[in-house]
Formats: C-alpha cells, structure tokens, sequence
C-alpha cells in the first residue's frame, strides 16, 4: 500500500465516488494503471490547530493500517478528508466506519432519473 503525495492524485480521487462518516470523508476511484492500492490523507484548518489536525491525521493513518488490505480494491486510490470528530471518536467504531464506508464505496452508482419529458 503506497501513499498519494501529489496534489494532482488528491484532486483526481476528489471527483471520484465519495462515502461520509461522522470521522471521516472517504473518497475513492479506481486507476487505469496497474500498481498498488494507494492512499492519501488531508485535514483542513477548520478541524482546529496544527497539533489536533496531526492528532487527526495519525489516528485516521492508524485506522487504514489496522484494516485488512483485502477491503482495498486492487488498482484504487483513496483520500480519507478527516473531521474533528476523529479526535474524539472511538477507535473500533472508526474502524467499523471505515470497513462500512469502502463497501459503500464497491456499491454500484444509482441509476439518474429521467428529469422532464
């Protein structure tokens, strides 16, 4: 499992399918090359100061490295966008969170309407 450190991956995966936890965002999409699972984690200011977004950051990295990496399609980027509730948050329950919120994100995308006519 690799990390995404290039602006233009983060940006890439952000148009991508997207599930929300009280934790965390998480965002997925799957590449068209053939390398590892990759995934990258962001924090804004608005979740507090430098020290409680750290705080943040660690436990969401915590989180993917205690999940198993079979939940992880193969040939996908993710990006956990953390909230401040993470701070608080009990840990299974995040780790409930995160293995509920990847299914969510395997689920096929609904069908749209037909609007008008």
């Amino acid at each position: 499992m690799d990390r995404l450190r290039q602006r233009a991956d983060f940006l890439a995966v952000a148009n991508g399918a997207r599930a929300n936890t009280a934790g965390f965002v998480l965002q997925g999409r799957r590449r068209d090359d053939e390398g590892p699972v990759r995934i990258g984690f962001t924090v804004t200011k608005k979740n507090g100061t430098a020290t409680e977004r750290n705080r943040i950051r660690r436990r969401l990295r915590e989180v993917v490295k205690r999940i198993d990496e079979v939940s992880m399609r193969p040939h996908h980027d993710y990006v956990l966008v953390g909230r401040r509730d993470a701070l608080t948050r009990d840990f299974a329950t995040m780790l409930d969170d995160l293995r509920s919120a990847l299914r969510r994100l395997d689920r096929p995308a609904p069908k749209a309407r037909n609007q008008g006519a």
